[in-house]
């Protein structure tokens, strides 16, 4: 149970570590106002990655075609999730925005949680790293929630890594550097949501 335990923790990190819009949604909120802020994003993605997770390993062809009937609505939503992101990124105060509230924290949780289940495309990219793990045969409950339970803490202990890196830097760094870079993924955000808007849009023609 502890291989299919690191075996999950793997999954979660290879699936979560590679930079894409809600990397620099971390990066910036953890500049912008510091490692909780940061951290909840990655929990909102983990909780999204689990869930994926889940829907893998009780059998992707169950869910394929209800999956495949909300790609397009879920590729809108995201995709003006990022640009809402985006533009408040560049239109907030660093500085005042680093007074985050509890509130905050949960709803970046949530807005993350949206970004990552709005990529249908991750529940295959699980799917083919479920057979190349050869973890397809592990059908039994409690073999799904000790691999499921990996995926998060993989996942989770990524995002841990990553908001605490940035979170060090940014006492080292000076408050215009700072505030330049909240101010770059912002607009990275803002491209990530026109692409995907944009490849929304071409599915429609």
């Amino acid at each position: 149970m502890l291989l299919l335990l690191l075996k999950g923790a793997l999954l979660g990190v290879i699936i979560t570590a590679p930079l894409g819009p809600i990397g620099m949604l971390c990066i910036n909120r953890t500049l912008d106002r510091g490692f909780l802020a940061g951290f909840s994003c990655g929990l909102g993605t983990a909780i999204g990655d689990a869930s994926y997770a889940l829907v893998a390993v009780t059998g992707i062809a169950v869910f394929e075609e209800i999956m495949s009937a909300a790609t397009l609505p879920l590729a809108i939503v995201g995709g003006l999730l990022l640009l809402g992101l985006g533009y408040r990124g560049l239109t907030r105060d660093p500085v005042q925005a680093a007074d985050i509230k509890a509130g905050g924290l949960v709803g970046t949780t949530l807005a993350t949680f949206l970004l990552t289940i709005s990529n249908p495309a991750t529940i295959l990219s699980f799917g083919a790293l479920f057979a190349g793990f050869g973890l397809t045969e592990e059908t039994r409950r409690f073999s799904s929630a000790i691999i499921v339970g990996g995926v998060f803490a993989g996942s989770l202990a990524w995002w841990f890594f990553l908001s605490g890196a940035v979170n060090l830097a940014r006492g080292k760094l000076p408050k215009d550097f700072t505030i330049k870079v909240v101010r770059g993924t912002s607009y990275l955000l803002i491209i990530f949501g026109l692409m995907a808007l944009a490849s929304a849009a071409y599915s429609l023609l």
